[in-house]
């Protein structure tokens, strides 16, 4: 499983959300480092990570994540996970395969309509790059552009890298395994608490792809849990508040 790794201590594990790959936590990247070893890695099927002919479904990544830490012999890391990956998080938490996990807008709290509008969201991104194709760069480039395009994922996108638009643009066009994802995509719900450790669940009020109210439900199924409001923060909020999303990860391990 194609990984990036950097630091010393005891372990991050991130696991990014459908159609991205491990270069979304970026910003957090060299403050975790400072304290611990971080370990952010592409799911099957995504970055630079083949696929592996599995469902795509939240228990399946589980079982792949899981056995890619035994493989590198990392046993029982702080987990921090983002959408899908938020949902690979609990469900690790919930077998008890890490000692605390965060979770960003995770997946796994909402309605069957919120579920249908998820996949609508992440489908029409994808057809949205695939249209645009070589415009992408050039479009990138301007405020008005960015504001457009990656509206729907940050709170703040004028102020994301152009570059960095146009590859994970390209990142989620050719990503081989969102298609099997996109369909499980809304089958996973957490119905119990994991316990034994720590949960953060932390939700951007200008989440667009998993709107805040599913914080809610969030709270009603994990009731012990911390609870934190993300404010001026989508859908990914590593680049809309970096500061704010490294100090959750840091704290919780």
């Amino acid at each position: 499983m194609n990984h990036h790794r950097r630091g010393s201590g005891s372990p991050i594990v991130l696991i990014h959300g459908i159609g991205s790959r491990w270069q979304v936590w970026s910003p957090l990247l060299d403050r975790l480092a400072e304290q611990h070893e971080v370990i952010a890695l592409d799911l099957p099927g995504f970055g630079d990570t083949p696929p592996d002919g599995g469902s795509g479904s939240v228990p399946y990544l589980a079982d792949r994540v899981a056995a890619f830490l035994r493989e590198i012999g990392v046993q029982r890391p702080a987990v921090g996970g983002s959408s899908l990956g938020g949902g690979i998080a609990l469900e690790l938490g919930r077998r008890g395969l890490a000692r605390s996990v965060v979770a960003f807008s995770p997946v796994g709290f909402f309605t069957r309509a919120e579920a249908t509008w998820c996949r609508a969201v992440v489908t029409a991104a994808r057809a949205g790059g695939t249209a645009l194709g070589p415009a992408l760069p050039a479009l990138m480039r301007t405020r008005p552009g960015r504001t457009a395009l990656c509206g729907l994922f940050y709170g703040k996108p004028a102020e994301l890298s152009p570059d960095d638009c146009v590859a994970d643009a390209r990142a989620l066009i050719a990503a081989p395994g969102f298609a099997k994802a996109r369909r499980r995509l809304g089958r996973w719900r957490l119905t119990e608490e994991p316990t034994g450790l720590p949960v953060t669940i932390a939700w951007g009020d200008r989440d667009l792809v998993l709107p805040i109210r599913q914080a809610q439900r969030a709270r009603q199924v994990l009731p012990h849990a911390r609870h934190v409001r993300l404010n001026g923060c989508g859908h990914l909020p590593f680049a809309d508040d970096p500061r704010t999303c490294a100090r959750l990860l840091l704290e919780a391990s």
